[in-house]
């Protein structure tokens, strides 16, 4: 899986645009808010599968060795 962060809200330095386009700002906020927590959850459920695998490869891993170690 890959989890993506959303791009950061842009706010114009000059406070005349800011106060123009204060509705889409705010909107492109809260967008990101929504966004973060998204990003998130899929980086905690990413982390969660890939300790899983972890283990499972050091168990087969381990497996291995003994299967090498015992033909020699």
């Amino acid at each position: 899986m890959t989890c993506l962060a959303p791009p950061r809200p842009f706010v114009p330095s000059d406070p005349a645009q800011a106060r123009e386009f204060a509705d889409i700002i705010q909107k492109d906020f809260e967008t990101y808010i929504a966004e973060i927590q998204r990003y998130f959850l899929c980086l905690d459920e990413e982390r969660a599968r890939a300790f899983t695998e972890a283990q499972e490869v050091s168990q087969e891993y381990g497996r291995f060795l003994e299967s090498v170690s015992k033909d020699r």
